[in-house]
């Protein structure tokens, strides 16, 4: 059976969007889609932080979700946080396709993404490779733009 989500983000500005997940049972990946606006043109980081907490603003999200105690890394990597899920690309008109597809969130069980936020960031994710230590808990993607709780939907 499928399980779904979907996260609504707003931020201080302009950056809105709507993201939806998907999963087709507890071991498959999730499929990750929607769509972001109001972005600058290029990459911006995009990851699952710990909490589903957005009391004060983006940042009471707290850090990504990392249940594993890793060092940040890309979506394809092997060592990395659960929700590093690297860059959306924002075309000439601010807007983003979200169409990931991951294999480490789930929708159920210890990596459950339900309940905690989507965070879309201001500058691009360097996926841990920057060669600082920022670079192996952010990405050095920045500033918070936008961000939503992940809830369950029908």
């Amino acid at each position: 059976m499928a399980s779904k989500a979907v996260c609504v983000l707003k931020g201080t500005g302009e950056v809105t969007g709507t993201v939806y997940f998907e999963q087709q049972g507890g071991d498959a990946p999730v499929k990750i889609s929607g769509e972001l606006s109001g972005l600058t043109p290029g990459l911006h980081g995009f990851h699952v932080h710990a909490f589903g907490d957005n009391t004060n603003g983006c940042i009471s999200a707290g850090p990504h979700f990392n249940p594993y105690k890793k060092n940040h890394g890309g979506p394809n990597d092997d060592v990395r946080h659960v929700g590093d899920l690297g860059n959306v690309t924002a075309g000439p008109d601010g807007v983003a396709k979200v169409d990931i597809e991951d294999k480490l969130v789930s929708l159920t069980g210890s990596n459950s993404i339900i309940g905690r936020t989507v965070v879309v960031h201001e500058k691009q994710d360097d996926l841990g490779k920057g060669g600082n230590e920022e670079s192996l808990k952010t990405g050095n993607a920045g500033g918070r733009l936008a961000c939503g709780v992940i809830g369950i939907t029908e």
